[in-house]
């Protein structure tokens, strides 16, 4: 079985449970229960009690939304170039909770495009994120679970270093990123944190395009040729990697209206320069307007020693090296929550 076999059967599994979130546990209580009046006692004083006949652990929330920023120039004596952003997001929501368990199912994606006048139509953000994480605990007033944790992330359409729209960068599948582990989660649901420790996490980086894998993209084994050039052995498509997982994340209105969404992400591989710490941090403001019109402010910033920075000038391509990579995004749009 290859590894994008298993890719696919793990996505089939998750989405399968969206059907299990329409399975309730249907009482055999009736709703309605008649009491016979007895002698002397009016039918109006009969009491009926009303009694639900479903009970679901489940909880939805699917949120759906679309950004879109214009400029336009005509005449405009200052200058200025016209252009047109857009951007349709959303995040798709499937928990579990009982007394002893949670589990936590979130599907997160964004494909944003800019057109700019006189350049072709460009990718501005291009994000497919699973996650996964189910927890137990033996004492229902502990806030600590035992967790298990799986995560996955790629893109849906072809990356470039632009104006170079030849050679793609990344590719669906290249990078992918999975990681799966087991450890303990403090989850505090009033104040919407949770906090999760791994101290063994399996890390796994896809380069499914062997182009790209050739040159050893994304830190996987790239490939070797001879004094001629002539290729003797293929770059590898993944690269596996044991070490140690943190994640936290909270939720909170700083200001009336306006919420503060958190995402850090960290890891370190026992066996590869242990210490040096891949970091993935997102924050997120989000500025309610009303119940359909929301503006965001935030950044994702990421640092991973596998990725090089390549930049090209006068057609040379310059590799230097890991950097921390930075990305800001700022928008108005609507949003539908249900």
């Amino acid at each position: 079985m290859t590894t994008l076999t298993k890719f696919f059967i793990v996505l089939f599994l998750f989405f399968s449970t969206h059907s299990f979130t329409q399975i309730k546990i249907v009482t055999s209580v009736a709703d309605t229960t008649n009491v016979k009046p007895k002698k002397n006692i009016s039918p109006s004083t009969a009491i009926i009690t009303a009694i639900p006949d479903t009970i679901s652990n489940w909880t939805n929330k699917t949120i759906l939304g679309t950004d879109i920023s214009e400029m336009a120039f005509v005449n405009w004596s200052a200058g200025g170039t016209s252009a047109i952003t857009g951007l349709i997001r959303g995040q798709l929501k499937r928990d579990y909770k009982d007394d002893n368990q949670v589990w936590a199912n979130e599907l997160i994606f964004r494909y944003g495009m800019n057109k700019q006048e006189g350049t072709e139509l460009r990718k501005t953000d291009d994000v497919f994120k699973l996650n996964s994480t189910y927890g137990y605990r033996y004492n229902p007033t502990s806030n600590w679970y035992h967790s298990a944790k799986f995560n996955f992330n790629t893109q849906f359409t072809n990356g470039y270093k632009y104006p170079n729209t030849t050679n793609p960068i990344s590719r669906p599948f290249a990078p992918a990123y999975i990681f799966l582990g087991a450890g303990s989660e403090y989850i505090l649901k009033k104040e919407k944190l949770n906090l999760y420790l791994s101290p063994l996490t399996l890390k796994s980086t896809l380069v499914l395009d062997q182009t790209l894998a050739d040159q050893g993209a994304y830190g996987v084994k790239k490939a070797v040729y001879d004094a001629q050039g002539i290729l003797i052995e293929n770059g590898q498509r993944s690269k596996t990697e044991l070490g140690i997982l943190a994640t936290c994340s909270f939720e909170r209105e700083i200001f009336n209206n306006i919420y503060l969404k958190n995402r850090l992400i960290l890891y370190t591989d026992y066996l590869h320069n242990f210490g040096n710490i891949d970091v993935d941090w997102q924050a997120l403001a989000d500025l309610k307007v009303n119940d359909y019109v929301k503006a965001n402010i935030g950044f994702n910033l990421v640092y991973d020693e596998d990725i090089d920075v390549i930049k090209e000038e006068n057609g040379v391509k310059i590799n230097e090296g890991p950097k921390v990579q930075l990305k800001q995004v700022l928008g108005i749009g609507l949003e539908y929550a249900f």
